[in-house]
């Protein structure tokens, strides 16, 4: 199946609620724990985190890494109205800064970070070497990255099928972003070009659930 995009931002209100809101606990901890696998706990540095979305995500890696500040960029300033309310009622204001920033952007408060990660995002980019630009500007030598993001399904039919396995009891909008999503989605061999094209073949490319990839590794 051909891939078809969808729109790059989340700005309508309900669109954007109906996410936040949403139950993703499986999928966040699936990056989580694949983050901690190859990493471990406890760094030290500064991470910039590409999409944050409502900053679930975040938020967990600043609590495993206390002696972490994070900048959570995403370029939906009424996403990041989730992201606030998430952050503040987690006490995490004073590390996680929130960034309204539509990719590629060049003016972020440091020249590079020592982790860079994202989910969910490179399925809405229409340019995705903007997407991996940003970590070659963004990283040095020892950058730990984690990107995870869906994957395209073989057709309409499957995806349909994952929609209805996942967000069975979801608002009718989640549904619908979710089928868009899929449909939006790269595939590893498309994953393996990108990187290829980066210049981050270091990177590795895996599948990791019956809906998801993730690339990991670090910058030589």
């Amino acid at each position: 199946m051909q891939r078809v995009p969808e729109a790059e931002l989340m700005e309508e209100l309900e669109q954007a609620r109906a996410y936040a809101e949403a139950d993703f606990n499986e999928a966040n901890t699936l990056f989580v724990d694949s983050f901690v696998q190859s990493f471990g706990k406890g760094l030290k540095g500064r991470g910039l985190d590409l999409g944050c979305g409502p900053a679930d995500i975040v938020c967990s890696l600043a609590k495993i890494n206390p002696e972490m500040k994070f900048d959570a960029v995403d370029g939906s300033e009424v996403m990041l109205d989730w992201a606030r309310r998430n952050i503040s009622r987690q006490a995490l204001a004073d590390r996680i800064y929130v960034l309204n920033c539509y990719l590629p952007c060049h003016d972020l408060p440091v020249d590079r970070y020592s982790v860079i990660t994202s989910n969910s995002l490179l399925h809405h980019m229409r340019e995705p070497r903007d997407f991996w630009q940003m970590i070659v500007d963004y990283s040095e030598p020892g950058t730990k990255v984690v990107v995870m993001d869906l994957l395209r399904p073989a057709d309409t039919d499957v995806a349909s099928f994952l929609v209805g396995q996942y967000t069975a009891d979801a608002p009718d909008i989640l549904r619908s972003d979710f089928y868009n999503s899929l449909l939006a989605a790269y595939r590893p061999d498309e994953i393996d070009a990108q990187l290829a094209e980066a210049g981050l073949s270091i990177l590795q490319v895996q599948d990791v659930s019956d809906r998801h990839w993730l690339v990991s590794g670090q910058i030589g």
